[in-house]
């Protein structure tokens, strides 16, 4: 057996070359010769919260022109929690239309992203940002990124307790580094040795995703990532956290090392020992990950190969303490509540649908439009879902007539008829500018969801809360794995069919049809769709059913321990 090394891969050298991510970001902005940025400074960037990408339905016509690629840059901020106040909102809405390509997109991450901005424009609009109180630092890249958490405002009280500890989390796993201030601040380098105690000077293998759920709610997939805290509460009362780690969606086509994977639940910390934890666990990765692929650089994989009882015991020798027993919990299910619910104070919160998160003015729905209206004169604030959603929040008992009348009035009203697959699917952007895309993901979803609704209709089934996601690449940013129904895009107009998650996010689904197109999709689920309204039982779901009849293996849930 070799001894040899294996070679580190070019990111590792980038981020080793970096000086802690600076790079020749600096140079590469104001180069007047080309859209885009050197090849090295694509990989730092993204710690910046930046991808460069090209409008790829351009991109041959272009090549033909000999013009280089229509090149433009998305950013994508850090907002924990996903909580933006109005004047937040009314802040990228004017980033949107001055500088981006007029639409805003709520993430999957409970964060925004602003598509389409131009080299030029990336300072002044970093700089608006972060005016704003917000910014975009570690939105991407081998760190920490947007730490969610359940946006449930109805019981303010507690989600008050929690949310803050998912800042104070974000905060705590921030790159120290100075770098994102001197570059599009224009802040100037401070003297002296400066370090990174948490990531090191090359960071993390690959990136980190933590979330804080508050059962029964797990509206933020909580097992999908790498590092989760299930919020334990007796009496109303935040009592602590049972800790999950390992999660995480992505896969490669054809590369059995690559997979998906639920997290573990560890134990139970008191609150207090809250951010020790992410930031020890943080390490681990730093330490353990493979450094080598970054296919197989996910903290999942250092669970899945050393084992949880490997894991747990180094993590409680690096905390000096031992992790309590899981307390138990319960999730009903991991979807958004539509419509007007009302909080222990008095307040109400609206939940709106947005198709894939994309606010933007179309005809007979003015979106961005009306959430500007609505902004100008909300009281309370907005909060991002996981699931691409939008809350107007804290909204007093008297206003909620102007709230509708501007919610009607700009075709935001949709969820009030549209059936429970629309409402609960999910879409990545895919194409035509995520790079990594193999098909359409975001561009497909509608008239993808009005076919199946289609069949759904035929079968007396519309009322079913079936839960649909569409990537356009196995990579996972939609959380495909944990859906009812799947599309994994193989290739243009191809998707590999997924079957038999859970309304909950407990459990993965499992591969049904591989590299099939639309009609072969549909033909695949008709005779499921027909067999499902024959034999379902009373309250099951889709994905329940598939299971329990066989179509597809039932894969290990992840549960609560008992009580």
């Amino acid at each position: 057996m070799s001894t040899t090394p294996k070679p580190l891969t070019e990111v590792e050298h980038i981020k080793t070359q970096s000086r802690l991510l600076r790079g020749t970001l600096a140079e590469s902005l104001v180069d007047p010769v080309t859209g885009a940025i050197a090849p090295q400074d694509t990989a730092l960037i993204k710690f910046h919260g930046s991808y460069q990408q090209d409008d790829r339905d351009v991109r041959e016509e272009r090549r033909q022109q000999k013009l280089e690629p229509d090149y433009s840059f998305m950013l994508r901020t850090r907002l924990p929690g996903g909580v933006a106040t109005p004047a937040q909102w009314l802040a990228l809405d004017a980033l949107a239309r001055e500088f981006a390509n007029h639409t805003l997109r709520i993430t999957t991450r409970q964060a925004f992203q602003l598509h389409g901005v131009i080299k030029d424009n990336l300072k002044p609009t970093i700089a608006r940002i972060n005016q704003a109180l917000m910014d975009t630092l570690a939105a991407c890249g081998d760190v920490n990124r947007n730490v969610m958490c359940n946006p449930n405002p109805v019981d303010s009280r507690v989600h008050e307790t929690v949310y803050r500890w998912a800042v104070r989390i974000s905060e705590h796993l921030l790159p120290r580094t100075r770098a994102y201030y001197e570059v599009w601040m224009g802040d100037e380098k401070v003297g002296g040795v400066e370090e990174e105690p948490i990531y090191g000077p090359t960071y993390l293998p690959r990136k980190f995703k933590a979330a804080v759920a508050v059962p029964p709610l797990n509206d933020v997939d909580v097992f999908a990532q790498d590092l989760g805290f299930i919020a334990i509460l007796e009496g109303g009362e935040l009592v602590g956290f049972n800790v999950s780690v390992g999660g995480g969606m992505g896969a490669t086509h054809g590369d059995a090392a690559t997979y998906p994977r639920l997290a573990d639940v560890l134990g139970f910390i008191p609150p207090e020992k809250t951010l020790q934890v992410a930031e020890e666990v943080v390490k681990m990765h730093r330490d353990f990950g493979d450094r080598t692929s970054r296919k197989h650089a996910r903290l999942k994989y250092v669970l899945e190969e050393r084992g949880v009882p490997w894991f747990t015991a180094e993590l409680e020798k690096r905390l000096g303490f031992t992790l309590g027993p899981a307390r138990p919990f319960a999730f009903e299910h991991n979807g958004d509540r539509f419509g007007w619910t009302e909080g222990h104070d008095g307040k109400w919160h609206l939940t709106l649908h947005l198709d894939s998160g994309r606010v933007a003015d179309r005809p007979g729905a003015t979106h961005l439009t009306g959430l500007r209206e609505i902004a100008h004169v909300h009281q309370g604030d907005f909060r991002l879902t996981g699931n691409q959603n939008l809350i107007i929040a804290g909204v007093p008992a008297a206003e909620r007539a102007r709230i509708d009348a501007l919610v009607a009035k700009h075709g935001l009203d949709g969820f009030r008829t549209a059936s429970p697959l629309r409402r609960n699917a999910l879409a990545c952007v895919a194409l035509p500018t995520c790079g990594l895309a193999m098909a359409e993901a975001e561009r497909y979803l509608p008239d993808f969801v009005q076919r199946v609704e289609a069949r759904l209709v035929a079968h007396g089934l519309l009322d079913a809360n079936l839960l649909l996601r569409i990537t356009g690449c196995p990579n996972g940013c939609a959380r495909p794995y944990l859906a009812e129904v799947a599309l994994v895009g193989k290739a243009p107009g191809r998707y590999n069919l997924h079957l038999g998650g859970d309304a909950r996010g407990q459990r993965l689904n499992h591969l049904y049809r591989e590299n099939i197109d639309e009609a072969g999709i549909l033909a695949a689920l008709e005779p499921l769709f027909a067999q499902y309204a024959r034999e379902r039982k009373q309250g099951e779901g889709f994905g329940d059913f598939v299971v329990r009849a066989g179509h597809v293996p039932a894969a290990p849930a992840k549960a609560a321990p008992a009580a």
